[in-house]
């Protein structure tokens, strides 16, 4: 149940039809609002005799309203509001000023709301706060008055609200423009149209064939036009009394400048995938050097570094994989972990040996920069695994578990091999790969890094999240 409806089922008498068909109306009124350039406002009769409710309120976002306070839910005494009092009775339209406050009057015109068997259920409100008029607004409160009279289909995006710098196109039945403001007016000069009243719609230099069809459909539409170097998005809003249509809204928008945005971000987009495509292929292109480099050597020391800096660069490149194939600076680290986690494996692991793997990881989403750096980090701590964890050994386990915690990631990289070494250090070891570990996880990513024996070796990374606004 909606706002309305939840107000009108506590304060008023109308029926369940009544409160539905009111919240059709309301569901229009921000629309309404914008398009009289008045603050609107839905009385009903209160269950108190001698008081009214108010159901709905809209304020204007096509012009500068001296709003009253939000009093959505309040009622108030007949004797306050004389002009709805009067057209709640009556159903009479009135044309009339209050007082706001002391000093500050308002322009206000009331009108009735109906229900299906056109009995009275609301009083909507016109209120201009006393700023000054804006030309045709009469014709704009008429018009606010007929929409708000009209049922229309809940959820649809072409009665969404309008902004100052909207277009606002009234044609009537015979398919002439009566109104159209300075913003339309201002779109169409452009274009080479000069002044749009007394214009057909079916005109070919204005191209409202749009509303044309709305009209006829008696149905409400949208489209996106193309006039000259411009690029136009169009709603077309039939106002239909007793089966026929007395009035369509358009409404039109300049969108030139934001598709040309787009467009140069799409650019964007494609031409920094095609560089980390490049980079990726560059990558492996110097891996696979390496690789040569190392079968031509007689030295197993050297066989064994150079194989080393092949998996350091090809986990680098598994980063730039993924940015290749998505339009975000950011990666899941746990997509990058499994790739990495089969890469090492694949090219490290002796013939003979008979390797399991476990991978648990929940998505956890980083920006590039941060994804590089833990693409090093896990691709060290793999290797290590691999060379020193399972010495005199045919078969073992390495897992890869990543966690989200409330206020950091936690991820654990660990295996059932012999443990570390007695006395080991993780500060003092000369291991080039631990050097780097520590390196990039305390400078880069900001975390904390530990390497302790249980069951075989952990090595447990805890990386803090970043905030959210971060």
């Amino acid at each position: 149940m909606g706002i309305v409806a939840d107000v009108c089922r506590k304060t008023t008498t109308l029926s369940a039809a009544q409160i539905d068909r009111l919240e059709q109306s309301c569901a229009l009124l921000q629309l309404a609002s914008d398009l009289s350039h008045a603050q609107a406002t839905v009385y009903a009769r209160a269950i108190h005799e001698q008081f009214l409710v108010i159901v709905a309120q809209a304020k204007p976002n096509t012009t500068l309203v001296k709003d009253r306070t939000n009093l959505l839910g309040s009622t108030v005494q007949a004797a306050e509001e004389p002009l709805v009092w009067r057209t709640l009775n009556s159903g009479e339209h009135i044309a009339g000023q209050r007082e706001w406050a002391i000093g500050l009057v308002a322009e206000m015109q009331t009108s009735a709301l109906h229900d299906e068997d056109g009995k009275i259920i609301a009083v909507v409100s016109f209120e201009t706060g006393g700023v000054e008029t804006v030309l045709g607004q009469n014709v704009l409160m008429e018009t606010a008055n007929m929409l708000l009279g009209m049922p229309r289909s809940r959820g649809s995006a072409v009665y969404r609200q309008l902004s100052a710098r909207d277009g606002i196109i009234l044609v009537d039945e015979q398919g002439e423009i009566i109104f159209a403001n300075a913003a339309a007016n201002s779109i169409y000069n452009i274009m080479g149209v000069g002044r749009m009243v007394g214009r057909r719609v079916y005109d070919r230099r204005i191209n409202l064939r749009l509303a044309q069809r709305a009209a006829n459909a008696q149905t409400a539409a949208e489209e996106e036009v193309e006039q000259g170097q411009m690029v136009l998005v169009q709603r077309a809003i039939p106002i239909v009394v007793a089966g026929k249509t007395l009035r369509t809204v358009v409404i039109t928008a300049d969108v030139t400048e934001l598709k040309q945005k787009e467009k140069e971000l799409l650019i964007k987009s494609a031409v920094i995938q095609e560089i980390h495509h490049r980079v990726k292929n560059n990558l492996q292109t110097i891996a696979s050097l390496l690789r040569l480099q190392a079968r031509r050597t007689q030295s197993d020391e050297v066989k064994a570094a150079l194989r080393e800096s092949v998996n350091r660069i090809l986990s680098i490149s598994v980063v730039h994989e993924f940015l290749s194939q998505q339009d975000a600076e950011v990666i899941d680290v746990a997509e990058v972990a499994k790739n990495i986690l089969d890469l090492v494996i694949q090219n490290m692991l002796e013939p003979n040996f008979n390797i399991q793997t476990i991978f648990n990881g929940q998505t956890v989403i980083m920006p590039s920069e941060q994804a590089t750096s833990l693409a090093l980090v896990i691709n060290e701590l793999i290797q290590n695994s691999i060379e020193h964890g399972f010495v005199g050994l045919k078969e073992g386990l390495i897992g890869l578990d990543i966690a989200i915690l409330p206020d950091t990631y936690q991820i654990d990289i660990y295996d059932n091999g012999v443990g570390l070494p007695e006395h080991f250090g993780q500060r003092s070891s000369s291991s080039l790969g631990l050097q780097i570990v520590r390196t990039l996880i305390e400078t880069d990513l900001g975390g904390r890094f530990e390497l302790y024996s249980k069951g075989g070796t952990h090595a447990c990374i805890t990386i803090p999240r970043p905030r959210e606004g971060e």
